[in-house]
């Protein structure tokens, strides 16, 4: 790709199916030759209008400010066909008609008229004109990257000839096996194996894969008449599936031997517990033992205590029916009795009644008397 792209109106064919390589190489081809790459901004709304005014940048660098360029253009960018006219152009002729309007061309005609006369060019605009085309031709390069899978190349050949004529075609071809190991070895290297053995294994193993794939194709195509292209980015894939699915798969047993070591740790904490739980146990055996013996001599003490208080019951339920006798006894005085002073305080009253008629001035009268009357002696007592 350098050796075409570094010659003056040199226009590079990259054909390979995609993912083949075709703009990296060529943005790296690009990088040594110290050239500046341009590339179009596809978007839903971008037509033959747009196309124009990106190559109207590009003719104004190349032909005015003589900066070289390559201009990338791959196949999904071509999204209406007439984009080819274009290019067709530039490659056959290396000017698009009615690029630039009038007094935009004298513009573009006038910068470079100084330089112009410089070389020994007539200022005369058709001269003026060569001189630009020929300064575009010799700075601009194309590097068309396109896919040979399907009938659109074959159809794009036939009816734009100057992709074939005006172009120094590249054909990308798929790896060789040293380059698939090479690469698998690259991306392997990041990862930590075993030993390098395990590596140079892997990397080996992805290599018969990739090339089982292209023999498969082949007898696909022998048999289907059909074509099945297997470029280098599904073999890139295969190596990032590989480290993804090796990362995860670490992780898991990562993850299980630290869920292992915990419950280690977790059963080896339980031991110990387990362990001294057993030391208290026994502790706490003997001290029931020992307890068990203080109950026993206190079962002993409470039976006798028991047996004293069934016989002191015994006793005192003996003294409660004497006493309830004695109390009945007493109950019946105590009713008797009531009975006869119910029948004494009438008499009493009648007595307290005779009595309150006394005086103490008859009183001492009568203990004045030297032999009072018979009788009265007993009134005298009962005061």
């Amino acid at each position: 790709i350098g050796r075409i792209i570094f010659q003056p109106s040199g226009n590079a064919l990259l054909v390979g199916v995609g993912g083949s390589g075709k703009q990296s190489l060529s943005k790296l081809t690009a990088f040594i030759l110290n050239q500046d790459v341009f590339k179009i901004v596809v978007a839903t709304n971008y037509g033959l209008a747009d196309l124009k005014t990106d190559i109207q940048t590009l003719f104004t660098k190349t032909g005015v400010a003589g900066a070289e360029m390559l201009f990338l253009l791959t196949d999904s960018q071509i999204v209406d066909e007439k984009f080819l006219v274009y290019i067709n152009d530039i490659l056959s002729a290396g000017y698009i008609p009615e690029l630039f309007l009038p007094d935009e061309l004298d513009a573009i005609l006038g910068k470079i008229r100084g330089e112009a006369k410089s070389m020994g060019v007539l200022d005369a605009p058709e001269h003026l004109m060569n001189f630009f085309i020929n300064k575009v031709r010799k700075n601009l390069h194309m590097g068309l990257c396109f896919s040979p899978v399907g009938d659109a190349f074959r159809f794009r050949a036939r009816q734009f000839p100057a992709l074939i004529n005006s172009t120094t075609i590249d054909w990308f071809h798929a790896w060789p096996r040293d380059a698939l190991v090479g690469v698998a070895n690259r991306f392997l290297a990041e990862i930590e194996f075993p030993s390098e053995e395990i590596r140079e294994a892997i990397a080996n193993h992805m290599a018969n894969v990739h090339l089982s794939i292209d023999d498969a194709n082949n007898l696909f195509k022998l048999q289907e008449r059909r074509f099945n292209y297997t470029t280098p980015t599904s073999f890139l894939e295969l190596i990032n599936f590989y480290q993804k699915l090796l990362q995860e798969k670490q992780g898991q047993i990562v993850e299980q031997i630290a869920r292992l070591d915990r419950g280690l740790s977790t059963m080896s904490a339980t031991t110990n517990k387990v362990d001294i739980l057993k030391e208290k146990l026994v502790l706490t055996m003997e001290n029931v033992k020992i307890e068990e013996a203080k109950t026993d001599e206190l079962i002993v003490i409470v039976n006798k205590e028991a047996e004293e208080a069934e016989r002191e019951q015994a006793i005192a339920q003996t003294q409660e029916e004497e006493t309830n006798v004695i109390a009945e006894a007493a109950q019946k005085q105590m009713a008797e009795a009531s009975v006869q002073l119910e029948a004494a305080i009438p008499a009493m009253n009648a007595a307290k009644e005779a009595v309150d008629c006394l005086s103490v001035k008859a009183i001492g009268e009568f203990s004045g008397f030297n032999a009072p009357p018979n009788g009265t002696d007993m009134a005298v007592k009962a005061t």
